[in-house]
């Protein structure tokens, strides 16, 4: 149990980290902010010393934690909702991208109900549920979208879903590369820094919209010499700027980009060519990662695609020999029709808005990946998403750690390029100090990233000593994030908010998010995104009260702009709809994500639909059971719970497995189950039982880093004679 803020003494404080003389003063300080405080309450006392600027970057996080977790010490969030860390001010509403267009338009939309963007948030994002047709008029405005047959209409309700922007013709990947008014966007502004690892003392990298620009044209050029309109050609590589190129240039030429992860192995790679069609491949002969070389080429060959485009990690020169059907980079390039000779030298190809340009694929953690087909509305959802709910705006830097492979890399380009942002790439591995001294270097003020790479950089505490001050806002999807580690991430740039984002591929975008205009709580959702209508139902189909504190299994409503409305090998309709619950006359659309909301209106994912588990007949997820033994003792650094069914019937078993932290006493699996089922049965339900405790150095993971429950469920039952005689 932590001590109140009131009770915290010097001898706290040296305990925490600080010496003896700074501990005293750091009393007075935290004395001094908290007595000025107007109310007793526990938000307000950390608001206050937030805004005094009490807690340092470079203060150990023993302290952080101490004068967080005791401010909070007696809180109850079953009755006053998540405690909460950010509070956006009314100045600061007013300069963001959404707060600026509720200003602008909230007193005519919403008349004398209108307040201002703090006030009237929940207001405004209700009427963009029920109007959602005036809000995309607007914010696709905001975007450098340039139409060359403009859409006869915002949307046409003549189907559940939806057509959006009907009639529309245009080419996404120009839009990027054009100069606007509006946003800002000017030949010579910045579109790309970048740095590669082990140049960490170089200044960093910076290239232009028109230099962009002029590179992918020169790309779509050769690649409309070797490749025929509507080709797929897939790209297997790490995200650099050459890759970032290649992107663009095969959209710009009227082909369809395949992402494939350059961390699969060479039957993943096979069966995603296979799914596409993939008429060829950009790679790298090699990944470069910590001073060592990583074989790519070799693996991509080894999936046998027709034709590979070979690019060098390093240099010019390629380090592997070619098949006689693959082209190095240069070889491709000099294969141009026409050279750079102005501005018009290579005309895009115009495409319906609705023509897929990208096919990304889920992890495939259970079978066959889905091959799910982006059209040129995923990617203004994704930029509007990250408009409304990141303030990407012009003058802003954007870095996060991804890949094509995965939807983070498509979404953050377009997330820089079409709102006026630059696009921040390391070429490297995110993990260690080159990364963190790049974001520092590169003035990066939206940092993205996933709970484990978050894990990782506090465990090592390998970003001591940067600067990252210049951050706004920092962002996190993947899984749930753990409390402490996104503590330790927000304190490093003075409390600055860490935007939770949940969502997926097929959406383009998130269904529940963190917004700018709300206060925000560590590990939580704020509200469903800006024009998305998400219905919480229990298990017999019945829908809960909008308003509701409630555990359950969520959908979407169907009309949701830049959502698929086909897979490429599987039905759309049974993996998202059939089975669905009907709302108002109205199939709801299959997410998959078991939602809590809490007192106060905030979400937390509790899982998938399929983790659920069902202990004494009693309903919970794996992630609330791991929430709260993550807590169980300071020696644990992450744990996943699953459940086994006993061979000869019964009720489930609950098995938690456990990572532990370096340098703590290490705990014995027994005294562990202990601690777990004191806690479990303390927090959540005293009839919780843990059957059985498995220490591991790490846990399996897909490689866009999801935890893989069913992997550590199959190691259990291989070991399922060792456990019957434990329990």
């Amino acid at each position: 149990m932590w001590k109140s803020i009131g009770e915290l003494s010097c001898d706290d404080y040296v305990k925490a980290g600080l010496t003896l003389e700074d501990a005293k003063e750091f009393d007075k300080l935290v004395s001094d902010v908290i007595t000025k405080a107007i109310e007793t309450d526990p938000r307000d006392q950390w608001k206050a010393l937030v805004d005094e600027s009490v807690l340092k970057p470079w203060h150990p996080h023993h302290l952080h934690q101490l004068l967080y977790y005791s401010v909070y010490s007696n809180w109850d969030s079953s009755v006053h909702g998540p405690p909460l860390y950010w509070f956006p001010s009314l100045s600061q509403s007013k300069s963001t991208n959404l707060g600026k267009l509720m200003e602008y338009h909230g007193p005519r939309l919403l008349g004398p109900s209108y307040k201002n963007p703090l006030e009237s948030f929940e207001l405004f994002r209700r009427f963009s549920v029920e109007h959602p047709e005036v809000y995309w008029s607007f914010v696709i405005d905001e975007l450098s979208l340039v139409f060359h047959t403009p859409p006869r209409c915002i949307l046409n309700k003549s189907k559940p879903e939806g057509t959006w922007l009907p009639d529309a013709v245009l080419n996404i990947a120009e839009c990027c590369l054009l100069p606007s008014s509006h946003p800002k966007k000017e030949d010579d502004s910045v579109a790309v820094v970048w740095r590669n690892e082990g140049f960490d003392d170089s200044p960093v990298n910076r290239m232009t919209i028109k230099e962009l620009r002029e590179q992918v044209m020169l790309v779509a050029n050769a690649i409309s010499g070797s490749f025929e309109k509507g080709d797929t050609i897939a790209i297997d590589m790490p995200m650099t700027v050459d890759a970032v190129i290649i992107y663009l240039a095969i959209i710009l030429a009227g082909c369809i980009v395949v992402s494939i992860a350059d961390s699969f192995a060479a039957k993943e790679i096979a069966t995603r060519l296979k799914i596409s069609k993939a008429k060829g491949i950009f790679t790298q002969d090699y990944i470069l990662r910590g001073g060592r070389r990583f074989p790519l080429y070799s693996r991509v060959v080894e999936a046998a695609p027709s034709k590979v485009i070979v690019l060098p990690a390093s240099g010019t020169e390629l380090r592997v020999q070619l098949r006689e059907q693959d082209i190095s980079w240069i070889d491709f390039l000099s294969s141009a029709k026409t050279h750079l000779s102005g501005e018009n030298y290579y005309r895009p190809i115009y495409l319906p808005v609705e023509s897929v340009i990208n096919i990304l694929f889920s992890s495939g953690t259970t079978g066959e990946p889905k091959a799910i087909p982006w059209t040129q509305l995923s990617p203004i959802r994704s930029a509007c998403d990250g408009w409304a709910h990141l303030d990407v705006q012009v003058g802003n830097t954007y870095c996060w750690p991804t890949n094509l492979g995965w939807v983070m890399g498509p979404t953050l380009i377009f997330s820089c390029f079409l709102t006026g942002a630059t696009l921040a790439l390391y070429n490297g591995s995110p993990l260690g100090r080159g990364f963190g001294k790049f974001v520092q270097d590169a003035g990066v003020t939206v940092l993205g990233t996933v709970p484990s790479l978050v894990k990782t950089w506090k465990r090592t505490n390998c970003m001591q000593g940067l600067n990252w001050t210049k951050i706004k806002f920092f962002a996190t999807t993947g899984e749930a994030s753990n409390v402490d580690d996104v503590l330790w991430l927000s304190s490093k740039a003075y409390y600055k908010p860490v935007i939770e984002c949940c969502g997926g591929t097929e959406l383009a975008s998130s269904y529940i998010i963190g917004s700018p205009l709300q206060p925000q709580a560590f590990g939580a959702f704020s509200t469903p995104s800006m024009t998305t209508r998400i219905i919480i139902f229990d298990e017999n189909g019945v829908p809960y009260a909008d308003d509701q504190p409630c555990t359950g299994e969520v959908g979407l409503f169907p009309q949701h702009l830049g959502a698929t409305d086909r897979l490429l090998n599987a039905n759309h309709d049974e993996v998202y709809f059939k089975g669905m619950p009907m709302y108002k006359e109205t199939r709801l659309r299959r997410h998959g994500d078991i939602v809590k909301r809490t007192v106060g209106g905030y979400y937390h994912v509790q899982g998938r639909a399929d983790d659920t588990m069902n202990l004494g007949g009693i309903k919970t997820s794996s992630i609330e059971i791991e929430r709260v033994c993550d807590q169980a003792d300071e020696c644990i650094s992450e744990t996943a719970a699953v459940t086994l069914t006993p061979p000869n019937g019964g009720p489930e078993l609950l098995v938690i497995f456990a990572v532990l932290k370096e340098g703590f006493k290490q705990q014995s699996e027994e005294e562990l189950k202990m601690k777990f089922s004191r806690t479990i049965q303390k927090d959540l339900n005293p009839l919780f039982k843990v059957s059985f405790v498995k220490i591991v150095p790490e846990f399996p993971r897909t490689a866009s880093s999801k935890l893989l429950r069913r992997v550590l469920r199959d190691q259990i039952k291989q070991e399922l004679l060792s456990l019957r005689s434990r329990i």
